[in-house]
């Protein structure tokens, strides 16, 4: 099928679901913009500041939520079940449940003065089910830490046209940050000084690449923990908000550029429709795909971010719609672009041999596909932009996961000094990272975040439940996420038995009855409220 059939055909399906679909989500949460948002009511320069304008705090969400999820997911996704299964499960998926999810979390937060997803659901569940989550949460934030801290220090190894960038961006930001709310200069004019210097110093990139050697790969690791310390610590409009915001536009080129490089070159998609349902005899297209492809449909690390640093950003809830919903729509077609830059850009061989083992991986494929799609646009530059692009959103996503995670330790610990709550993350996932020891545990990581996702509707079903609402828009989405989750725990224990990785199946069988204990805990809750079930 042509590329340029799909690619507009996704863009009018999505649409309809951000134009009509979340209307009437809308409506159902009754959102007021007369409320007072916590990020006004209860302001303090930090962690609690309202965005000056929507589409600022629409770029940090964006870029938080992007990093690399939307790329790898997705690639994997196609390679192994085939286009359409992957196509159709991100475009409706982020229709029904994604936008749903994260649109509801950002919601919820700012009822309960912008706490996370988690420490609500002591609120409208139990205190086991706040600590359940909370830990669960902890821990899985620790280990994407360490992740990205690993990746973006082997791409900056590999790629060293992308530290300059990646670096002066932060200085790019620091600027920014001053100039909107130091100098109060108009968003116009410090937008245009940011992408200008974004500009040259992806020039300078281009032109000096900082090399190291191969064996840097620790020193970056070390100085990239370092930096999401920083970042996490500092007020979130000096350096988180403004980097999220300048560094967003640097996608939205990648996406208007892959969008225009379809309409020019048109390619056919040259990968399987259809994979079959259990490819290679051990993999189940439900739940695997469903975990695997989980980013640009729906993601369980969404709700952190629209309950851990947009919520406490909202200048006002009208914005909500745009940017949980709609953040989750134009992720989906950022998801859909990658899927057609490996399925049209390169051959089905190709793509396959991308991801063999010993291949270069998900993230060079997407660089080689994109490079094809956008060859008349980028002029043989479009490999390089796209992993510029992606390194990018990969220490955006470090940055706001260090302090999200600096909020949970200190809901979950109670610890009341930001700078000992954020050394304690640091130092957990800096062991993790430094020794590798990561990559035994990664595996979970696909299955334990739908189980957030899982979990997240669960406290959201639960607050409509306590204000007498029905369940239509979410009751479903939640069934499916937590049978879909435990499927996939339970699918990976056989697998990993039969490897022998004894500690991966404990921790699997953990998460199993972790998520059991809460779903018991909300039932236990509804019978002892009296509370009545609706769908409808």
């Amino acid at each position: 099928m042509n590329s340029l059939v799909i690619i507009l055909g996704s863009i009018v399906f999505l649409g309809a679901g951000y134009f009509f679909y979340a209307r009437i989500i809308e409506r159902f949460f009754e959102i007021n913009p007369a409320n007072v948002t916590p990020a006004n009511k209860y302001r303090d320069g930090v962690d609690y500041v309202p965005a000056r304008n929507w589409l600022i705090l629409f770029s940090h969400h964006f870029a938080s939520i992007a990093g690399a999820g939307p790329i790898v997911g997705p690639i994997i996704g196609v390679a192994i079940w085939g286009f359409w299964p992957a196509l159709l499960w991100i475009v409706f998926g982020s229709i029904f449940m994604g936008g749903v999810h994260d649109f509801a979390a950002i919601v919820i937060s700012i009822r309960y003065r912008a706490r996370s997803i988690a420490d609500i659901a002591e609120d409208v569940i139990s205190r086991r089910a706040k600590l359940i989550f909370l830990g669960f949460v902890w821990l899985t934030l620790v280990l994407v830490i360490a992740v990205f801290a690993s990746i973006s220090a082997r791409t900056l190894t590999t790629n060293p046209e992308t530290v300059i960038p990646s670096f002066g961006l932060i200085a790019v930001a620091l600027l920014v940050g001053f100039m909107l709310y130091r100098l109060k200069t108009t968003i116009f004019k410090a937008t245009m000084i940011g992408l200008f210097l974004l500009t040259v110093c992806l020039i300078l990139g281009d032109i000096f690449p900082v090399r190291l050697g191969a064996s840097s790969v620790q020193l970056w690791c070390i100085v990239l923990l370092i930096y999401a310390f920083i970042a996490s610590v500092t007020p979130v409009h000096m350096l988180l908000q403004p980097r999220d915001y300048i560094s967003s536009f640097l996608l939205y080129f990648g996406i208007g550029a892959g969008l225009i490089g379809i309409i020019l070159t048109h390619p056919v998609v040259k990968v399987a429709s259809f994979g079959g349902w259990n490819p290679g005899g051990s993999n189940w297209l439900w739940p695997m795909l469903f975990v695997t492809v989980a980013c640009g449909a729906n993601s369980g690390f969404h709700a952190l971010i629209s309950s851990g640093t947009t919520s406490k950003q909202l200048p006002n809830e009208r914005f909500a719609k745009r940017i949980g919903y709609g953040g989750m729509i134009l992720e989906a077609f950022l998801a859909v672009l990658a899927l057609l830059a490996v399925s049209a850009g390169l051959s089905a061989s190709g793509l396959h041999g991308m991801l063999s083992k010993g291949g270069p991986g998900p993230i060079a494929a997407f660089g080689k596909g994109y490079g094809v799609l956008t060859g008349p646009l980028l002029f043989g530059k479009g490999a390089l932009v796209a992993i510029m692009i992606l390194n990018a959103f990969i220490l955006t996503t470090l940055d706001t996961a260090t302090r999200i995670c600096r909020y949970l330790s200190e809901e979950l610990f109670k610890i009341k000094n930001r700078f000992f709550s954020t050394f304690v993350v640091i130092l957990t996932s800096g062991i993790l990272a430094l020794t590798g020891k990561w990559s035994e545990i990664w595996p979970m990581f696909g299955a334990s975040n739908q189980l957030v996702g899982a979990l997240t509707f669960i406290v959201i079903s639960s607050w409509l439940l306590s204000r007498h609402k029905g369940l239509r828009f979410t009751i479903f989405p939640l069934i499916f996420m937590l049978l879909t989750s435990i499927g996939a725990l339970l699918y990976q224990v056989v697998g990993f038995a039969k490897n022998g990785q004894i500690v991966l199946v404990v921790i699997a069988i953990v998460l199993v009855f972790m998520a059991s204990a809460m779903v018991y805990d909300v039932l236990c809750m509804v019978r002892k409220k009296g509370l009545r079930c609706q769908l409808l």
